[in-house]
Parts: structure tokens; sequence; C-alpha cells
């Protein structure tokens, strides 16, 4: 195959990762909700759920730091994310494969394991090879690839498993155990397609001054994390983004829960599920034109409240009937602004840290949202219990107003928020 050209300033590597971000993420979005229709499906309830949510970021919550520093002192960091999609295609093929509990929390597992290679070999490349005023566009590139993953792969699942619910095809006598191995194996099959992808991907055309910028000098303080949490602004974007990122989760484990108690069948849950993800792709794509407009610091507000708001409703929409269409429009208002808050949370961390502390700084992002991923879904299946499954939603939807109001009290907007025109000239 032979490798496009490309010369510094061409966005070709750019255009690859993002179609294999598209790839890794359909696979994801896809395995992850059917994995739930699983576990219904073998008697498994919502505890069960919030643990294989939890199992999946357990791993990664101890690999970021590492798997950071590692990353800052690769030439290329093409293989890295080429692994971490063959890792989700692992994930996938031991889920379709799985017979009981315990091998599906262990496919969970590989599963967040690949997702973190695949994001923090990801992020780096693009914190390491744009400009400035380049960063908000490529983030928001990359996370909208993530979105468009997170639309198709439940439109795909839902369209595998059907328009009939599972407690009506289960007294049927006909299950959906077929059509959920189906997807799983589809699932795992997309993800392992992004290694193609990536392999046309080129060095850097200057590899060793690229590494040699990601080392810092002589006697310079070193990216632990107590040092990167310190710099201003980074601890309350954290805190954004682990709040941002476990909405998402604790929305694709939980509304197939949340339908199935309305008797909405997989279908109409992977279109709301879609729909969210597409109304990500569009605020991600309109992103730097926002960000020339209005400050990073409102737009993560905006994200903020406005998706709690938005997106608490939706359990209740379902339960009325005739009422589709308004859930429809709440998941959608609510992926409008989550899709702002990902990209900006990962330019102000990265331009509140030296250069050189970049990667270990977006791993400690992701360590903490893996923080997040591993307590919040848990917490979020307890408290399911006494609320039932939109209890697990409303509680994520808490915490978005908890980050929100977080940043209203302490006014940690970070340092380069109030220079976002200096920035991009």
């Amino acid at each position: 195959m032979t490798r496009p050209k490309s010369s510094p300033n061409s966005l070709a590597w750019l255009w690859l990762i993002v179609g294999a971000a598209v790839l890794t993420q359909t696979s994801i979005n896809l395995l992850r909700p059917v994995t739930s229709y699983k576990l219904l499906s073998m008697g498994f309830g919502e505890t069960a759920i919030g643990l294989a949510t939890a199992v999946y970021a357990l791993l990664p919550l101890f690999m970021a730091m590492p798997f950071g520093r590692l990353t800052s002192k690769v030439g290329s960091l093409r293989g890295l994310m080429t692994a971490g999609g063959v890792l989700i295609g692992l994930g996938g093929a031991i889920l379709a494969l799985a017979g009981q509990a315990w091998l599906i929390m262990v496919g969970s597992a590989v599963l967040g394991v690949g997702h973190l290679m695949f994001t923090i070999a990801g992020q780096s490349m693009i914190s390491r090879r744009s400009l400035a005023h380049q960063m908000d566009a490529a983030f928001g590139w990359f996370t909208a690839a993530f979105s468009v993953g997170q639309m198709t792969g439940p439109l795909l699942s839902g369209l595998l498993l059907g328009n009939v619910s599972l407690a009506v095809a289960q007294s049927s006598g006909a299950g959906l155990g077929q059509s959920i191995t189906l997807a799983l194996w589809i699932g795992a099959a997309a993800a392992v397609l992004s290694a193609p992808v990536l392999f046309v991907l080129r060095p850097l055309p200057d590899p060793t001054t690229s590494q040699l910028r990601q080392v810092p000098p002589a006697g310079a303080e070193k990216p632990t994390m107590l040092s990167i949490v310190r710099r201003p602004g980074v601890a309350s974007n954290m805190l954004a983004s682990l709040a941002l990122l476990a909405i998402l989760d604790i929305l694709i484990a939980f509304l197939p829960l949340v339908g199935e108690a309305a008797g909405v069948s997989p279908l109409a849950v992977g279109v709301l599920l879609a729909l969210r993800g597409a109304a990500s792709v569009v605020s991600r794509i309109f992103l730097p034109m926002l960000v020339r407009r209005y400050r990073r610091s409102h737009l993560v507000l905006v994200s903020l409240f406005v998706s709690a708001l938005a997106i608490a409703m939706v359990p209740f929409t379902l339960q009325l009937e005739g009422a589709f269409w308004a859930a429809g429009v709440l998941i959608s208002l609510g992926g409008l602004t989550l899709g702002l808050g990902q990209p900006l949370s990962m330019t102000l961390i990265s331009q509140a840290v030296p250069y050189a502390w970049r990667s270990p700084a977006l791993a400690l992002r992701l360590m903490t949202n893996r923080v997040g991923q591993v307590v919040l879904p848990v917490a979020a299946g307890v408290v399911a219990g006494p609320w039932g499954p939109g209890g697990g939603v409303w509680f994520a939807c808490a915490m978005l107003a908890v980050s929100g109001t977080e940043r209203l009290i302490n006014h940690r907007t970070g340092p380069n928020d109030e220079n976002r025109d200096a920035d991009s000239n």
C-alpha cells in the first residue's frame, strides 16, 4: 500500500486519525449497549450492568499515567494507536464468545484498555503535531469522530437487535441471543479495520525535532500528578471532563434499561443514542467558530448545565405515551452541548501546562476520567435500585450540575481562556 505524501502543513495525518477513530468508536458504542442487553438476557440487572461499566475503566485507571509518560517518549504513536484498535476488537470477540458474567467483565476490561491506548496516543499525536491556532479544530475533529461513532454504533446495534423489546422477544420464545452475538462480532470487526487505516499514517516530517521538544530541559520541574493538578484551572477542567464522560458512559449503559422499563425497543433506544451522537458531531464541527466568538469557560458552562437539564428529562418523557419525539428533541439538545465540553477541556488542559507536559497531562485527564468511570456507574447502579433505571441517568446529570457549580464558585477558567485570540494568531 502506498502511503500518502504530505508536507509539514498537510492535515492528511489528522484525517487518517479521524477515520480510525470513527471505526474504533463505532465499535465501542455498538459493543457496550449490546453488552447491557446480553446481561439482561442472562437474567442480570442494574447492578451487573453498572459493574460491567466500571470494569471497563478499572485497568485503564492504573495504566493511564504510565502510558501517558510512554507516549511522551516515543517518536511514532502509530503503533500504539493500532494496538489499541486491535485490543478493542479482541474485547469484542471475548464479549461475543462469553457465556458467563465473569467473561463479560473480562471482555469489558480488555475493551477499556484498548480504548485507553487508542485515545491517549491519538490525543498526544494531536497535541504534538498541531499548531496553537489549529488545536481547538484538531481536537474538535478528533472528538467529532468519537461522536460519529457514538451515533453509528448505537444505531447499528438497534438495527441488528430489532424493533421489539427484549421482554417481548423472550415471551414469544424467540429471544435475541443470535442477534446479540452477531452484533458483538460486527463491533469487533469494525475495530480491527482501524489497523489498515493507521498503517498508511506517515511519521512526522522531523521526528527527532518533535521528540526533543517533548523532553524538558535539565533541572525543569517534572510533570508529576501533583504538579500538573496545581496548574491554574487544570483540576476544574478535569472535573468537568470527568462529569461529561461519565454521563456518556451511563447513558450508553443505562438507557437500554430505561427503555426496557418503559417498553421501548432496542431500535428506539439506538435511535436516541444516535441522535445524541449526531448532535455532538454538529457542535464539534462548529466548535472553531464558537471559540472565536465566545470564551471557552462560558462554552464549558453551557455544556455542563444545559446538557444536565435536557438529559435529566429524557427518562420522564419515555414514560409518556406518544412523547418519544420529545425524548429525541431533549437528547439532541443535550448532545449539542455535551459535544462542546470534551474538546475544550483537552485544549484548556494542554495549554495550561508546559509543552513537554502535554502527554502526561492528557493522560492524567484520562486517568481522572477513568476514576469517574469506575466509581460513578457503580454509584448509578446503586441509585437505580430504589429510584429505577432513570435514577442512574439523573445521578449523572447531577454530577454535571456539580461540576458547573464548582466552576461558577471558584472562577477557575485556566490561564489561556483570557487569551483565546492571542493563541490563534
